[in-house]
């Protein structure tokens, strides 16, 4: 369409140092060409008598700004002396106050929302804080028309609190850092840049997407960017330059296009987290974000609260942490109150390490929450299961800390088959079984490539009229199916990822028949698991030398 791009700079906390800004700003522009604006986030102001005489130069007229500068306000109480008022106003010529909150529409229709200083939860609250109140109002004023979108740019002193979730981890000390109501407001707001500073952190988030794969219509994505203070002694980045076209005069279809490494959403949240989130505000939720309806589970019975209906969806924090198998209703016994637990087998379950049913002479190795076992029947002699020790039902369901020690097995599974010359094929099949197995098979390397299994899987999901979607690598499985959902999934060691959401009827053996056929390992006699059986004392043989095998790649025996 033709349009000029604006050229903008963003900064972190100048803490007074002016006169190095706007140098280094010179610097730029004399190397670059003009900026079309400076937006500086967290602490402008300094404290000491040098960062006072500084500002007075500019003040008195005596210097002025390079460039058109915008700030945030005051971020402690030091700094409140500084601004004339809580509305935005010109401090000196070409730096403009934007005031406490707001929205700064420029003459391109570029679009700023900002919220100065830090999180107060009373009202009223000090000059240098922001409260609930303001940023509800805020959302509401952009949110209450039907065409919002988004916003171009969100500007914030203080972090979002977990920003981090997905994606490249920052330096700074997670625990402490953000808020939960800046990463709401983000999430709400969708802005395509998001500044802030506070932390003399320089941080730069993989973009994430704005819209869940496959259930939504595609949005822009969003980066989210934090800045070090001018002029640190470590040298940490405090400038960020880009190019932005305004949205409003994007063309849609290249404003949604996704970059190769865009993640998912780090506040996307479901239950218990979301009513935590919202405790403080009340109605902070805009149309279109509503708590997830109630999920039902795939295959509940009668036994489990009315008849399967209403069994609501678990979040990650509604889960109670296993650190022991379950035992039917002795559970935690004598110990305080614990959340909802997992939905628990329907009837007598081989893979529940509690239960009575489970083979133990297949168990290869037990962590804290999984733990892995050789296939019964498997295709070849290193076929081996990933399961959580907990009734879970599939991979959607699970907590973080089962998630999180999953993956460690896949990483170790990985390694082990790759110092034997084999890839790894994993997939899981949740449809007409009631615990999660993850299934994990190796294939020699000298037989086929990634490409050509991604291929049988592909061509003979078609034969069976069924269409397997790629789905981009840094989705998470949660995004797509909601609990209760069938679907059949593949995870190949490319880090692709393969899904079909199972319609009706799926042919049980179907991930078993691709892996077996003449394209794969060859070995199309060894598609039915049952027809592969052996004795008892075979398994006990072939368990006990994966055992040793695996040994070296065990982090279970280390932790």
């Amino acid at each position: 369409m033709g349009e000029q791009p604006l050229r903008v700079l963003a900064c972190g906390d100048v803490e007074g140092r002016v006169n190095a800004l706007f140098n280094r700003v010179q610097t730029i522009q004399k190397k670059s060409g003009q900026f079309d604006l400076l937006l500086c986030v967290g602490e402008f102001f300094g404290v000491t008598p040098e960062a006072e005489a500084e500002w007075h130069q500019y003040k008195s007229g005596a210097k002025k700004a390079p460039i058109h500068t915008y700030i945030l306000g005051a971020a402690s109480q030091e700094t409140v002396k500084y601004f004339p008022s809580a509305d935005g106003c010109e401090l000196a010529e070409n730096i403009t106050y934007l005031g406490r909150r707001g929205v700064f529409t420029g003459a391109s229709g570029l679009q700023i929302a900002y919220v100065s200083g830090r999180e107060a939860l009373q009202e009223p609250a000090p000059a240098h804080c922001f409260t609930p109140k303001d940023l509800l109002t805020l959302v509401e004023s952009l949110t209450n028309n039907s065409k919002f979108r988004g916003v171009d740019i969100l500007l914030t002193s203080q972090w979002p609190r977990g920003v981090w979730q997905y994606a490249n981890n920052p330096e700074v000390n997670t625990k402490f850092c953000g808020t939960s109501s800046v990463a709401r407001l983000a999430e709400k707001l969708k802005p395509r840049y998001h500044f802030a500073a506070l932390e003399g952190a320089h941080y730069e988030r993989l973009p994430y997407r704005n819209h869940m794969v496959l259930q939504e219509n595609a949005q822009h994505v969003s980066r989210f960017i934090a800045l070090a203070t001018v002029n640190n002694p470590a040298k940490k980045k405090y400038l960020y330059a880009f190019n932005i076209i305004p949205m409003k005069t994007m063309d849609p279809s290249e404003l949604v296009k996704q970059p190769q490494d865009v993640t998912e959403n780090p506040y996307r949240r479901s239950g218990k987290d979301e009513a935590e989130l919202h405790k403080h505000t009340s109605g902070f939720q805009s149309a279109g974000a509503e708590e997830p309806a109630c999920q039902f589970f795939f295959d509940l019975s009668k036994k489990q609260g009315g008849g399967g209906r209403g069994r609501k969806r678990h979040s990650e924090g509604d889960r109670h942490q296993q650190g022991q198998p379950h035992d039917g209703d002795r559970h935690h016994q004598g110990q305080p109150k614990q959340p909802r637990r997992p939905p628990q087998p329907t009837g007598p379950c081989w893979f529940c390490l509690a239960s009575p049913q489970v083979e133990k002479h297949l168990v290869i190795s037990i962590g804290t929450h999984c733990y892995l076992a050789l296939a019964k029947g498997g295709l070849t002699p290193q076929h081996l299961l990933i399961l959580p020790i907990g009734h879970y039902q599939s991979v959607v369901e699970l907590s973080s800390d089962v998630v999180e020690e999953m993956n460690r097995y896949k990483a170790a599974l990985r390694s082990f088959y790759k110092s034997r010359g084999q890839r790894c094929v994993l997939f899981e099949r949740n449809y007409r079984s009631q615990h999660l197995q993850l299934q994990v098979v190796p294939v020699p390397l000298s037989h086929c490539t990634t490409e050509d299994i991604k291929e049988a899987f592909m061509v003979q999901a078609q034969e069976q009229q069924m269409e397997l979607m790629e789905i981009p690598e840094h989705t998470d499985l949660k995004q797509i199916a909601p609990p209760g959902t069938p679907y059949f999934y593949v995870e190949l060691d490319s880090g692709e990822k393969l899904y079909y959401r199972i319609q009706k009827h799926f042919p049980l053996q179907f991930g078993r028949e691709v892996l077996a056929s003449e394209a794969v390992l060859n070995i199309p006699t060894r598609a039915d698991w049952k027809e592969c059986k052996q004795s008892r004392e075979e398994e006990e043989e072939c368990s006990r030398r994966l055992r040793d095998e695996f040994q070296p790649y065990d982090f279970a025996l280390d932790d």
